[in-house]
């Protein structure tokens, strides 16, 4: 059985797959989710921008993803702003581009943009594309990251999905973690000394662009935001692509000897 909340009780059959992939069949809802991937909140005004739907339309389609426990809604002030309920949703995102056909790309800057997103973009809230993959491959490098099977580097293990969250991960902290972080303005200590969070400390996920790990979970996460904090990044407007500055440049370059092409 499955209860109101959409937990599966002790008779429970077959998960409804068809069900939640319908939610993401529709261009419109698509396009919503695509916009929260990143991990913002936005209101609903925003959303039908993004969607290119009525607002009307846009209101039907954040009822049936909160429905469906794809979005949740936050109220402040006189607005109500969504986001993705968690990285699974993403994730879903991310195993779909893989295997979806590329659009026609109709002008330089629709090309700009295809480019600006595998070259570093937002998963959720940690770091894709080719600078995040980069990024997982200088902290193993430097021992902040350590492979527990052997092997040091990003590469896909047999057995991992095209898309997608690992179940497993390869990784943990490795002996300089604490100074190496550090150096990127993330405290790890507090990382570790959090209390109230299901969310792992570590996970991977398989780039769907770069076909190698990127780091995820709470560790992800914090680098990322260690990263705009100090403005080495800045996003793109409307969509998820992330940006390196001059000074993103030199701080990957001067604390994990990181230069990207």
């Amino acid at each position: 059985m499955t209860g109101r909340d959409g937990r599966r009780g002790p008779w429970a059959g077959d998960a409804d797959v068809a069900a939640v992939a319908a939610l993401y069949a529709e261009p419109a809802r698509a396009k919503v989710l695509l916009a929260l991937s990143d991990g913002r909140s936005l209101p609903a005004s925003r959303l039908a921008t993004e969607a290119g739907v009525s607002p009307q339309a846009t209101s039907g389609h954040l009822r049936r993803l909160l429905e469906a426990g794809l979005v949740r809604v936050e109220p402040s002030g006189r607005h109500r702003y969504y986001r993705v309920s968690g990285p699974d949703v993403t994730a879903v995102l991310e195993a779909l581009a893989r295997i979806a056909p590329a659009r026609p790309v109709r002008s330089p800057r629709e090309g700009n943009r295809a480019s600006a997103l595998r070259t570093a973009r937002t998963c959720y809230d940690h770091l894709a594309g080719r600078l995040g993959v980069a990024v997982t491959q200088s902290l193993l490098d430097h021992r902040a990251l350590v492979a527990v099977d052997g092997r040091p580097d990003t590469a896909r293990r047999p057995g991992d999905p095209l898309s997608a969250q690992r179940a497993e991960h390869p990784y943990e902290l490795g002996p300089h973690a604490q100074q190496v972080l550090g150096s990127l303005g993330v405290d790890l200590q507090s990382l570790l000394d959090a209390r109230g969070t299901r969310r792992p400390l570590l996970r991977t996920c398989i780039d769907w662009t770069e076909q190698r790990h990127h780091l995820a979970g709470r560790l992800g996460a914090a680098v990322a935001t260690a990263m705009v904090d100090r403005g080495w990044l800045v996003r793109r407007p409307r969509d998820r692509a992330v940006r390196l500055t001059d000074s993103g440049v030199q701080g990957l370059r001067t604390h994990l000897g990181l230069t990207l092409p």
